[in-house]
């Protein structure tokens, strides 16, 4: 078993990607080299703008090519909780964007010819516990009364072996309209049609600080110093305190993901049909799929943690995919690995101005589409194109504790192991 990422050992960095200095002078310094990042450098460019996407790791290092690759519709709050406490026209309006960002990834890698295995399998919530499925039938009726989408459909337990091979859940819920793609692909895929339209690609560049200027930004760095009209920070579940008013609204949550060898095509086939992306409906949710070259990919959370130890995470993770899909059993893991999530305390994605600096994170695990699609957002807010984006509209709760997450974060765990066993 290796404690490597299986996403960038089967697509790794490009050796021709082409890597940059660190610029003197730059219209938009970006800060951090994944999906939002890359999708602002490209709409940028696109204006004409000069970029330099500063990454600290390598290009797409972090969750970008981490992930479980599943481009799904909706956000992690829930449309109902979204309407309560945005009203119907803007819950709609939020809605239909996440649908969008998922249309925009699609249209995204045809047009720049990105080879990422970008499918339209649609996915499938498990119900973990018999209520959660009576859950799912009043959230299917909703989304026909309040929202007119028909494209939602509940699976019973006597019904769910069509799409799973796995008796461990009591029915489904259905959208066809999610995706399946290949993260690390993607993510450099993007970084060359960046590099393609002149945006400058800066690695093992760390952000040490940012300080206003008569002309915009001096942006310090581990290499050097670069000034900067404007600012765009991207770090999503890895953002630091250099602006701390950003890490009092966002805080990272460990997610640990395991990948079986190779499977045969008949196993393949009995344990997805469809081919569809997995998750449950559990607080420690887990979230499942096929790899493009048939390996059962299995990740989720034990904890809130961002460190636990990756042989005892997958061992745990292996036991709990059994449970799931035994005719696993005796097949070996290749790969185990883990990302950070970046989290805010509503639940909903961020992007906006502080400081003079802009900024979009807070994915929640929902980060392929939506960090694709308001990175480019806020790209066109900083070349001029719109004046604002959906997400800025709405408050976003900061607070100073929000930073300590190491101290709250075993609390919230233990509530979230309760939650799970009493609902």
């Amino acid at each position: 078993m290796k404690t490597s990422v299986y996403w960038t050992e089967d697509c790794p960095r490009p050796a021709n990607l082409p890597i940059s200095p660190l610029p003197e002078v730059t219209d938009v310094a970006i800060i951090g080299g994944g999906y939002t990042g890359l999708n602002a450098a490209l709409a940028l460019r696109k204006a004409g703008a000069s970029v330099a996407v500063l990454e600290k790791e390598t290009i797409g290092w972090g969750a970008s090519s981490r992930n479980g690759g599943m481009a799904l519709t909706g956000l992690k709050e829930s449309m109902p909780v979204v309407f309560k406490r945005y009203g119907a026209e803007m819950g709609r309006a939020f809605w239909q964007w996440s649908l969008d960002a998922v249309d925009y990834v699609e249209q995204l890698t045809v047009e720049e010819k990105i080879d990422c295995n970008f499918v339209r399998s649609g996915h499938l919530l498990l119900a973990f516990k018999p209520q959660h499925f009576a859950q799912f039938v009043e959230e299917a009726r909703w989304f026909r009364e309040q929202l007119g989408y028909t494209d939602l459909w509940v699976v019973s337990k006597a019904e769910l072996h069509s799409e799973i091979g796995s008796a461990a859940y009591h029915g489904g819920l259905i959208d066809p309209r999610s995706a399946g793609l290949h993260p690390a692909r993607y993510v450099f895929g993007l970084a060359q049609a960046a590099a393609r339209k002149g945006a400058l690609l800066v690695e093992r560049t760390a952000l040490m600080d940012v300080k206003r200027t008569r002309t915009g930004f001096l942006v310090i760095t581990n290499r050097g110093t670069l000034n900067a009209r404007e600012v765009l920070v991207a770090t999503n579940g890895y953002t630091t305190n250099v602006i701390r008013p950003l890490r009092q609204g966002v805080f990272p949550v460990g997610s640990y993901i395991i990948t079986t060898e190779p499977l045969p095509l008949s196993l393949q086939e009995e344990l997805s049909p469809r081919g569809r992306m997995f998750f449950d409906s559990k607080h420690f949710l887990n979230y499942f799929r096929l790899t493009p070259d048939g390996r059962m990919l299995f990740g989720g959370r034990h904890n809130l943690s961002t460190s636990l130890d990756l042989i005892n995470s997958a061992r745990k993770m292996q036991a709990r995919m059994l449970e799931v899909f035994p005719q696993l059993a005796g097949v070996s893991i290749s790969h185990t690995w883990s990302g950070n999530l970046g989290i805010a305390l509503d639940l909903m994605p961020h992007a906006g101005r502080v400081n003079g600096v802009h900024y979009a994170y807070a994915y929640a695990g929902h980060g392929v589409s939506i960090a694709s699609l308001l990175g480019k957002e806020m790209g066109e807010v900083l070349a001029g194109k719109r004046t604002s984006t959906l997400f800025a509209q709405i408050k976003h709760p900061r607070y100073a504790f929000v930073p300590y997450d190491r101290l709250y974060l075993p609390l919230v765990s233990t509530w979230f192991r309760v939650l799970d066993w009493i609902t």
